[in-house]
């Protein structure tokens, strides 16, 4: 089987040639100016924010030493030679370690019934009132944007230092963060259900119940184990302020300079993380399908 090829009149490939090289020279340039106009953008906040290259390349060096520092014993050997002597603390690590993950899983819990209460209040085609909307959603913006150890700071001065500031730090912040993402999965839920149930005469709570509840309860689960990882984490951290948890022992060891125990208390933080992903990602998986795992 022959094919024809049409070749155009010199003149006119020549427009059609003429044409193209402009179209990709204005691309070019579009890129260019695109390229030019971040790396001013880029310039000008790296001088607001004070940052300083020659500072940074000139003090490299100690955090490379830092590093070098919590990877040796008191004895001047390297932690992996005596793993008795690094690992000394682990039940103490470990119990605290436990305390940690309590405190995401309270948290994440009460947070999660929180946003679950006010999702419907806050998506855009299920609420009842467009300020009700407002006032929701502003709210669910202030849990959170202010910072989870802020709320933990404030609450460790109310309430003492102990694991109940953590949770309840937790807790607002986790109520903000997925009352966002679960009023975004009611508002890509399919309306045409609540339509048929409205035509019977049912109640927007019964609209809620049996329309739009068994098309999101998936999503909804799947951000909760989300959010249960990345809670794991801030409760880490939220020890710093005295909220309870491992933070607490490994702000202590970094203050008192006990620099193989920084080392040893943030493998065990590690690894923890690294467990819990991979079991709630084995979960969201097995539960929901292979896709929710992403």
């Amino acid at each position: 089987m022959t094919l024809a090829v049409t070749i155009l009149p010199e003149p006119q490939l020549a427009a059609l040639n003429a044409a193209y090289r402009q179209a990709v020279a204005r691309k070019r340039l579009r890129l260019l100016a695109g390229a030019a106009l971040f790396v001013a953008a880029l310039v000008l906040a790296g001088i607001g924010a004070e940052v300083n290259l020659r500072t940074l390349f000139t003090y490299f060096g100690n955090f490379v030493s830092y590093f070098d520092r919590i990877l040796t014993l008191e004895n001047g050997q390297r932690v992996w030679t005596d793993i008795g002597e690094w690992l000394w603390g682990w039940r103490k690590w470990l119990k605290m370690l436990g305390e940690t993950i309590l405190i995401s899983y309270v948290g994440t819990l009460m947070g999660a019934v929180v946003a679950f209460a006010l999702n419907f209040f806050a998506a855009e085609n299920t609420s009842p009132s467009p300020w009700l909307r407002f006032a929701v959603r502003r709210l669910l913006e202030f849990a959170r944007t202010v910072p989870g150890i802020v709320f933990a700071l404030i609450f460790v001065i109310a309430f003492g230092l102990g694991p109940m500031a953590g949770v309840l730090a937790i807790a607002i912040h986790s109520a903000g963060a997925l009352g966002k993402l679960f009023a975004e999965i009611v508002e890509n839920a399919d309306m045409k259900p609540v339509e048929g149930i409205r035509s019977t005469g049912a109640s927007w709570l019964s609209c809620m119940r049996f329309a739009v509840l068994p098309q999101v309860s998936a999503g909804y689960a799947s951000y909760a184990l989300l959010r249960f990882e990345i809670n794991v984490r801030e409760a880490s951290v939220m020890g710093f302020v005295g909220a309870g948890g491992i933070g607490q022992e490994l702000v202590v060891a970094i203050r008192k300079f006990y620099y193989s125990d920084v080392s040893a208390i943030l493998l065990a933080i590690i690894v923890t993380v690294f467990l819990i992903d991979i079991t709630t990602g084995w979960i969201r998986g097995h539960l929901f399908g292979r896709e929710a795992r992403t």
